[in-house]
């Protein structure tokens, strides 16, 4: 997995996508999931490296089926929260 991190106002962003689909854009419907190497492509992420920086997290963008996993293992997001769009998982995670 790749994941990326921004630090901007007091929020603590990270950006998650597994490696297979970074830089592709998928739509289905009027949705469009954009993976964007920019946005998404930091260091590559073992699990527990991706599970720790989700629990700091108060923003998360995740993409992926490892990266979704990771997630909901750690319980930061529930499966009924996730989309997908042409098969790919997606989920956004907001701490307030």
């Amino acid at each position: 997995m790749y994941m990326r991190k921004y630090e901007t106002e007091g929020q603590f962003i990270v950006a998650i996508c597994d490696k297979d689909i970074i830089g592709k854009k998928f739509k289905e419907g009027e949705l469009v999931l954009k993976l964007d190497e920019g946005f998404y492509r930091g260091s590559e992420a073992c699990e527990d490296e991706v599970k720790e920086a989700l629990l700091c997290a108060t923003i998360a963008n995740i993409a992926g089926e490892k990266a979704i996993a990771c997630a909901v293992d750690c319980g930061c997001i529930d499966t009924e929260n996730i989309i997908f769009i042409q098969g790919i998982p997606h989920a956004q995670m907001v701490r307030i």
